[in-house]
């Protein structure tokens, strides 16, 4: 059993130091996660899969070493980690996988379901409408399902993959990352990689090395979840391609820095604090 405040890293396998990193198993993590998979083992790294608010609790609790979580959460804790170079989530005006979809107009919303998998979306959709929506609406965690969702409610918060190619008729869509880019003119950082202090160098090449054989293999890619999926292969191509930007650069550094200033206005995120890097 693990002990409280212990690295997982220092837990022994066979002899071998094994360091935890957490990757979210949706389609648009898929060029990092199955190349790390296939040389995971042979340098010392065990993977574990789950939604984005899943691991950032794992990695708050000590489970984890490091892991893609919500850029909501690294906010929250940018104290105690440190941001992963050079890789993150993000888009740039319409991504496709963060929609708000509701039944009524905006300022008549007086239900909504959320799906609560990737908190930054939850946040995100607070920061572009709270001062549009009534006040008094009512707010609900349900399970990814856009058509229960709206038996129910006014409007549903839906990510991921389930998002993906939604279309409904006399259904209002809104895709959250076009909104934030037409207001701010911004790229949006959905999720970053969150490390805590230690984590040997060998790790992070390899992992910058997934990365760089992933985005060489994005029509590869899509081909396999296009046959899990049942989605157009020439959507998943476009998504991975154009939609999703997987770097962290100057670009991403502004739009998450101004998100966390908008994020502190809303009282969503306590203080902000100094973003770093390992």
């Amino acid at each position: 059993m693990r002990g409280v405040g212990i690295s997982p890293s220092l837990f022994l396998l066979k002899g071998t130091c094994f360091v935890l990193i957490g990757i979210h198993d949706f389609i648009n993590s898929q060029p990092l996660l199955e190349p790390l998979m296939k040389r995971a083992s042979g340098i010392g790294l065990e993977i574990r899969t789950g939604s984005p608010a899943q691991l950032a609790d794992q990695l708050s609790g000590g489970e984890l070493d490091m892991a893609m979580i919500p850029a909501i959460e690294y906010l929250k804790h940018a104290d105690q980690f440190r941001i992963f170079p050079n890789i993150s989530i993000a888009s740039r005006k319409k991504v496709g996988t963060v929609l708000l979809v509701s039944k009524v107009p905006l300022g008549a919303i007086r239900s909504l379901a959320q799906d609560d998998r990737s908190r930054t979306s939850v946040a995100l959709l607070q920061v572009l409408y709270s001062k549009v929506f009534p006040s008094g609406i009512r707010l609900a965690n349900q399970k990814p399902d856009p058509e229960k969702m709206l038996e129910n409610y006014d409007a549903g918060l839906i990510i991921g993959d389930q998002a993906l190619g939604y279309s409904r008729k006399e259904v209002l869509i809104y895709d959250l990352s076009e909104e934030w880019f037409n207001r701010t003119r911004k790229t949006f950082v959905h999720a970053v990689i969150a490390v805590r202090e230690g984590i040997k160098v060998e790790f992070i090449q390899a992992i910058i090395n997934a990365k760089q054989e992933g985005m060489q293999s994005l029509d590869n890619i899509a081909k396999d979840q296009a046959k899990k999926t049942g989605q157009p292969i020439n959507l998943l191509q476009d998504y991975l391609k154009n939609k999703i930007r997987y770097d962290f650069g100057e670009e991403e550094m502004e739009g998450l820095l101004h998100f966390q200033s908008l994020c502190h206005e809303a009282g969503l995120i306590p203080k902000k604090f100094s973003l770093k890097f390992i």
